[in-house]
């Protein structure tokens, strides 16, 4: 029984910020040990000085060596920076950077490695991270060289009512335009379609395009993108078997509720899709980098500075990604096992799940 539990690899992300006391309060639940094996990926001392600050005394990290060694009805600590570190809370420092990319890199590498199934990511500042070393613009970024093979990833915001993908990531918006191409789209509808499929179960997901112009561009008043990008593309995708349907405006689109109709939502660009998500799911939501041959979630939420150290950080979010990163690992043992039969794959294809 303790075989099969999930191996769950959680990175401290900034010191300076909430990661430590959201990763602890969602730890100190016990049942969490039923289901998984969680490995923080930090440091022992920094743990221990935010539950000092916390006033925590009823919880306590295993401290391993490495993932193999990790007690499979405890939650365990590999300490990847020197007990020299230093925590300033509410402070962004090169120091936090540079321990946040440590324990990534070393968690990265046991993912790779097989050590760990599934990676849970506390936040980063991406400012203090940044270095020769951690040259991209987030997590998505860097799993994509480290994990994609050329591929790009997909990032994928979820709650139980509302799933948000966007074509464009952390991209400048005067830049939006020139990324939003018909294969582009494609891949990214492709990518979404199959991850709601192998991921999350859904045999013929429904998948709603949003439009990048005001009022969806009102048929080329308003910009030519709708007209001549994203209605081909959709077209594309629906030749595919792939059930999308749009564009839609943003705004009527959210404040309608529409969503509830869809699987899935596409956005454009970043704020048209995140901006509503967080309004609906700012406590509750995750953040999944799908289209990896890897999982990796995270809260919906940042370092939260303005929270350090002083209790009020709520767990919920970062509880839902590690949650839902061992949802994920499940669905795609499910589905490797009824398409690995060759008669069960057939029917699976006859029944849609398989492109």
């Amino acid at each position: 029984m303790e075989e099969n539990k999930i191996r769950v690899g959680i990175t401290q992300g900034d010191i300076n910020g909430i990661g430590y006391e959201v990763i602890i309060k969602t730890l100190m639940d016990p049942r969490i040990n039923d289901f998984c094996v969680p490995i923080v990926y930090g440091s022992s001392k920094i743990a221990a000085y935010h539950r000092k600050a916390l006033n925590i005394d009823n919880f306590n990290l295993n401290v391993i060596a490495e993932a193999s060694s990790a007690n499979p009805k405890r939650s365990n600590v590999i300490n990847c920076v020197s007990d020299d570190v230093k925590v300033e809370l509410a402070k962004s420092t090169e120091e936090a950077g540079e321990a946040a990319f440590l324990a990534l890199e070393r968690a990265t590498q046991d993912l790779r490695e097989g050590l760990i199934d599934v990676l849970v990511t506390a936040p980063i500042n991406k400012k203090n991270i940044y270095s020769d070393k951690f040259h991209f613009t987030g997590h998505t970024e860097y799993l994509e060289e480290r994990f994609g093979n050329g591929q790009k990833g997909l990032v994928l915001m979820v709650n139980d009512v509302l799933k948000v993908a966007v074509v464009t990531g952390h991209v400048p918006l005067k830049q939006v335009s020139s990324y939003i191409t018909i294969p582009t789209i494609l891949d990214k509808l492709e990518k979404l379609n199959q991850t709601l499929i192998r991921d999350f179960s859904i045999v013929r997901p429904r998948i709603a395009v949003l439009g990048l112009n005001p009022h969806a561009g009102d048929r080329g008043l308003i910009g030519q993108e709708e007209e001549e990008v994203i209605i081909p593309a959709i077209s594309k995708a629906n030749d595919k078997g792939i059930m999308c349907f749009g564009p839609y405006a943003a705004d009527g689109f959210f404040g309608a509720g529409s969503f509830k109709n869809f699987d899935a939502v596409l956005a454009m660009y970043h704020d048209q899709g995140l901006a509503p998500f967080k309004c609906v799911a700012m406590e509750s939501g995750v953040n999944y980098t799908a289209g990896l041959p890897i999982i990796r979630t995270s809260p919906a939420h940042g370092t939260a500075y303005d929270k350090a150290g002083i209790g009020k950080a709520s767990e919920e979010s970062f509880r839902a990604a590690l949650y839902l990163a061992c949802d994920i690992f499940n669905s795609r043992k499910n589905y490797t096992r009824m398409t690995a039969n060759p008669l069960r794959k057939q029917d699976v294809e006859i029944s849609g799940v398989v492109e």
